[in-house]
């Protein structure tokens, strides 16, 4: 027979935390994969517009380039923005991400030698159910041309 345990019991979690904590995993989780299905969509919808994807998912000086592009001289880093409206979508690109989107544009131009004398430009491809998706090209931040 055990003998009894002196000092504090440790008690697990409260239920409900655990099932939060699970229940915001699940969230992320489906936003993550609706979010990459998104960005296929707007691959394709730029190969039909003639761009050439080089990329998916490029982690570049702390940024994140959706798709990274290339239709003649121009190097498109493209953002994917996939809400519940259109224009939810088209306003989704705030002043901070657009400069990290410059930022992480500039080194990969810096990094690929093949690129040299392309030109850089932030375009964003906007997503919204029942709607046929939305090429902006030259976007500044909050989604304006």
């Amino acid at each position: 027979m055990k003998a009894p345990r002196s000092g504090p019991r440790l008690r697990p979690a409260p239920r409900a935390r655990r099932e939060a904590a699970g229940w915001r995993r699940e969230k992320g989780g489906a936003a993550r994969r609706a979010g990459r299905g998104a960005e296929w969509v707007a691959a394709a919808w730029l190969m039909l517009k003639g761009w050439r994807i080089l990329g998916f998912r490029l982690k570049v000086g702390g940024a994140e380039i959706d798709i990274l592009a290339v239709r003649g001289r121009v190097l498109a880093v493209v953002e994917v923005k996939r809400r519940a409206t259109m224009e939810a979508a088209l306003l989704a690109l705030t002043p901070a991400q657009y400069g990290r989107l410059v930022a992480a544009g500039r080194a990969v131009l810096r990094g690929r030698p093949s690129l040299e004398g392309h030109v850089l430009r932030i375009d964003m491809v906007a997503l919204a159910p029942g709607r046929l998706p939305r090429h902006l090209a030259a976007v500044g931040p909050a989604g304006k041309g």
